[in-house]
């Protein structure tokens, strides 16, 4: 009866995680695509100061995220997530007000560090609210949501701006605001139970870095997690984007058909992948991502260094885009509950920020260096990246001989505990 009650309370609890996540997508959804423009242009600041507040994004997130995964692990996710959220809200409300350079520059930073803190704080959530059962399926909900609220997010954003009247950029962020602040008030309710554990738990766990770094599949994965990152998301709005204008000729609807594009294969596929994708190796299924993607690249170059016509290359250009969303939703019940599972326990919230600082290192590298070579550097550009994706692909297999049975397959170790006439638990595997 006491594991009815346990299994009804994480049911409980991961339905209001999802729908604040929901909420937190739909928020950020408002201003994302704006912010450029708005910096830029109807603040009247110039590119130079739109580009320092995508820097200072970066900058915020790295300097935080290393005192993220301690907090977490000290505290727990939820006082850290609230703090999160607040700090959040009030950078999202003073960048709306900002009319300055250097209060647009201290919104962002309060933005930004609000924001990377959300992504490992609400994983670790996730991580106590769910089994290695339930994981995948609650990582690719949580993936599949943020995309939606993002997509729709932007769309209704999209008729509410306008750039001859500040207050509509000051109504978006206040929008953003208020949804934090919602997503604060949902997630305040939620009670935490404790969840089983995959592998070894170490009971000395103490959230060091150092024991951290003494993981090799845990630093393999980091190395492996920002390739991912570095030759996917962040060459989506740089690197990729001025390939296709200044190569393909591709127009900025045509982008963002794209874009919109790599958004409905995510939410179609999400679901129609996760079954089969968590009844793999998670190592294969991150190899195979790095070859999907490897074509998309290859799909790229025809688009940009082909001799077809312009309507082959811009259907060329959206492919690529839906190509590497099919990829994404491989890898959202993948990445994630593989680093949980890598974790001891009560070091979930460690392990979390430090692959949320892994992503935000490639995201800052990825547009710095994608973006001049796709603007400029057409074939290079193309050959480098698709070499990064079958590097995926190396990497993945790699990792696959550094983990456990369990690690890698968890749902064949269960299907074999039932088969035998036992119940279906976590067995415990050796430390990586």
């Amino acid at each position: 009866m006491r594991e009815v009650n346990v299994t009804r309370a994480m049911g409980a609890a991961m339905r209001r995680i999802h729908v604040g996540n929901a909420l937190s997508a739909f928020g950020l959804g408002f201003t994302v695509p704006y912010l450029y423009v708005y910096v830029a242009q109807v603040r009247g600041l110039g590119a130079m100061t739109a580009g320092l507040v995508l820097a200072v994004f970066a900058v915020a997130a790295l300097i935080v995220l290393p005192f993220a995964g301690r907090a977490i692990v000290r505290r727990g996710p939820l006082p850290v997530l609230l703090a999160a959220l607040v700090t959040a809200a009030f950078g999202a409300l003073s960048l709306g007000l900002a009319g300055n350079a250097a209060a647009v520059l201290t919104a962002a930073a309060a933005l930004g560090a609000g924001q990377a803190v959300m992504q490992p704080a609400l994983a670790t959530m996730i991580v106590d609210c769910s089994t290695a059962e339930t994981r995948s399926r609650a990582f690719a909900t949580q993936f599949f949501l943020q995309n939606l609220g993002l997509g729709v997010g932007g769309l209704i954003g999209g008729h509410l701006v306008d750039t001859t009247r500040v207050s509509s950029f000051t109504l978006l962020f206040a929008i953003e605001a208020a949804m934090f602040l919602l997503l604060a008030v949902v997630l305040s309710t939620v009670r935490l139970p404790h969840a089983p554990k995959v592998g070894e738990a170490p009971r000395s766990a103490k959230g060091s870095w150092k024991q951290l770094l003494g993981n090799r599949a845990m630093v393999q994965l980091c190395v492996l997690g920002f390739v991912l990152f570095f030759a996917c998301y962040g060459q989506f709005e740089s690197g990729l984007s001025a390939y296709g204008v200044e190569a393909a000729g591709i127009s900025t609807s045509a982008l963002g058909s794209a874009l919109a594009a790599n958004t409905a294969v995510i939410v179609i596929a999400q679901f129609a992948v996760l079954k089969f994708v968590e009844r793999q190796k998670r190592s294969r299924v991150i190899a195979a991502v790095g070859l999907i993607w490897a074509v998309a690249w290859v799909v790229a170059g025809y688009a940009g260094l082909g001799h077809g016509s312009q309507a082959m290359a811009t259907a060329a250009f959206v492919s690529t885009y839906a190509l590497f969303g099919l990829g994404e939703a491989m890898l959202s019940p993948t990445v994630a509950p593989l680093v949980a599972d890598l974790a001891p326990e009560g070091m979930a919230g460690q392990y979390n920020s430090a692959f949320a600082l892994v992503k935000q290192l490639a995201l800052a590298v990825g547009p710095a260096v994608g973006g001049p070579m796709g603007a400029s550097l057409h074939a290079p550009y193309i050959v480098a990246f698709l070499l990064f994706s079958l590097g995926i692909t190396y990497l993945a297999l790699r990792l696959g001989r550094q983990l456990t049975a369990v690690q890698d397959q968890p749902w064949l170790v269960r299907k074999r505990v039932v088969a035998r006439g036992g119940a279906a638990v976590e067995p415990v595997g050796a430390e990586a």
